[in-house]
């Protein structure tokens, strides 16, 4: 994939001139956008529930059902976005129609609350213009999140050392400003929505939303474009003809492989050796094409593997907040912190830990094992998943210790700080393990399909947000069966959430050893990253 031409044979029109595009410069710009749309995001997303509960007079059962459905929605959309983004729009012109939409859904968000503060109950056209706009944000999201991950990666030629370096390290910067920027809004957005007025809290979600388009319209001319390889620049195409032509010629000798001229970043000699019956394809295909086709497959495993960490990744926005709700949250005489105010420890853990990460530990790493990112992408996964091994291992010795306090004195709740531990260990091991898998599916899909390699990134939350669910729904009835008492329980002084996060740190001891296994095998694409 061609990097110096931008978006003129690409997507605009003119050339770029390497030297002056990309890079850094283009980069910062890109995680300023992303701060900017995280902050809108989260001052929606964040406080939900409550405006569904409060404002929209729904229970909460129903408010929670509508919440897990729209985030759900969220998570998978950007597999949609990234087929269109790669076969047909190019990312560019995606962020671009995206945004706009992200935009418009939240201007009719903030228009919707404010004809709402002026009725008793909504009725049946504000519910329905309230829906409107939250899945018009969701579309606009699913649009705008893979994309602009991938367009300020792009910034960087990972043919050279020297931006290779500088790319890798884009990763860190960027979780470290969306996480600076969660962290403001967590305590921003949510006051204004609650004490003030929740119109003008959406409306300030708009004002960010803009404030990110006009940002990276500003660097329109900063940015460096790709173009796509050869004739047939349909990767879908391409790789789905490897697939056809594979089970035409199961018949015929696999190890006859063909079209051994292409000259790309791949390493099919390594490769091969992987998913052989594709090999029957390079009767007809050429063996870039097949190892494109390799290179996908190759992640399946991994991403199924991390599905028990995205299980995991799931709780401290649940059952987390219904632990601190039920301790000592009292900080000074008449004055309580939210229990959903703890979350912001996450994010302050990551803003905190990526700089060292990033600036100490890399460079030391690197001087060992001369890979530009220090340690392998696989490696940084893995150390992550091991992380939350053990922030779920504290969240139930925590959980025991507080039914424990619990039953001795009711009257004196244990301190809500006791969480604190737990959410750290998250926040690092989200460092680890969420800037890893960003950069595995940036790095190890074809050029064209980078999109779609962040996107199926994505779904991994989604698809462990929706197992979660799945989770609490079979065990909340298998535990309240008979008149038991069930684990989830509303009244958490008799449930048991310390047999559930001893069962999710099982679950997550066997899935780290899954990982393990497919990791070791995994055959890398990239020559840079097998030094």
């Amino acid at each position: 994939m061609a990097i110096t031409t931008d978006a003129s044979s690409a997507e605009l029109g003119d050339a770029a001139v390497r030297f002056s595009s990309g890079g850094w410069r283009s980069a910062r710009l890109i995680i300023c956008v992303e701060m900017a749309e995280r902050f809108a995001f989260f001052g929606i997303v964040s406080n939900l529930i409550t405006y569904l509960t409060g404002p929209m007079g729904e229970s909460t059962a129903v408010a929670a059902a509508n919440v897990n459905v729209w985030i759900g929605t969220i998570s998978f959309l950007p597999l949609l976005w990234a087929v269109v983004a790669d076969a047909f729009l190019g990312r560019f012109r995606t962020i671009i129609i995206s945004a706009s939409l992200y935009i418009l859904g939240l201007g009719l968000l903030s228009f919707s609350a404010m004809i709402l503060s002026r009725s008793q109950a909504p009725d049946q056209l504000q519910v329905t213009l309230f829906f409107v706009s939250l899945y018009l944000i969701a579309i606009g999201q699913g649009g705008f999140k893979p994309c602009i991950k991938v367009f300020g990666a792009d910034q960087f030629d990972e043919n050279d050392l020297n931006e290779s370096k500088g790319r890798s390290s884009y990763f860190n910067w960027f979780m470290f400003g969306s996480c600076a920027s969660i962290t403001t809004t967590l305590f921003v957005s949510t006051y204004i929505q609650e004490n003030l007025s929740w119109s003008l809290g959406f409306g300030i979600q708009c004002v960010s939303m803009l404030l990110a388009l006009f940002l990276f319209l500003l660097g329109t001319k900063t940015y460096r474009f790709g173009t796509a390889r050869g004739e047939e620049n349909n990767p879908f195409a391409r790789i789905g003809r490897v697939f056809m032509e594979a089970v035409k010629n199961r018949r015929q000798d696999h190890l006859g492989l063909g079209h051994t001229n292409e000259s790309l970043p791949l390493l099919p000699q390594q490769g091969s050796v992987q998913y052989k019956f594709l090999n029957r394809a390079a009767i007809s295909c050429p063996l870039s094409d097949i190892e494109e086709t390799k290179a996908v497959l190759r992640l399946v495993p991994i991403w199924m593997s991390c599905l028990v960490y995205a299980i995991v990744n799931a709780q401290p926005s649940t059952f987390f907040i219904k632990q601190g709700a039920t301790m000592n949250r009292s900080i000074s005489p008449g004055f309580l912190v939210p229990s959903a105010t703890f979350q912001s420890f996450i994010s302050l853990s990551t803003v905190i830990f990526i700089p060292i990460y990033d600036r100490l530990l890399v460079p030391i790493t690197r001087s060992f094992t001369q890979i530009p990112s220090g340690i392998k992408m696989l490696q940084r996964i893995g150390i992550g998943i091991f992380l939350s091994v053990v922030a779920m291992v504290v969240a139930a010795l925590v959980e025991t210790k507080r039914l424990q306090t619990a039953k001795d004195d009711l009257t004196l709740p244990m301190s809500v700080w006791w969480l604190v531990p737990q959410y750290v260990l998250y926040g690092v091991a989200d460092s680890f393990t969420v800037t890893g898998l960003q950069e595995l599916f940036y790095d190890q899909v074809p050029s064209e399909l980078r999109s779609v390699g962040m996107a199926m990134n994505l779904s991994i939350y989604g698809a462990g947000n929706f197992l979660s669910s799945f989770m609490i729904s079979v065990i909340d009835r298998l535990t309240s069966h008979s008149g038991q008492t069930s684990w989830f329980d509303n009244d958490l002084n008799k449930a048991h959430l310390d047999y559930f996060y001893w069962l999710l740190a099982c679950l997550s001891f066997i899935g780290l050893a899954f990982y393990l296994w497919f990791a070791k095998s995994y055959v890398y694409n990239r020559p840079s990253i097998q030094k």
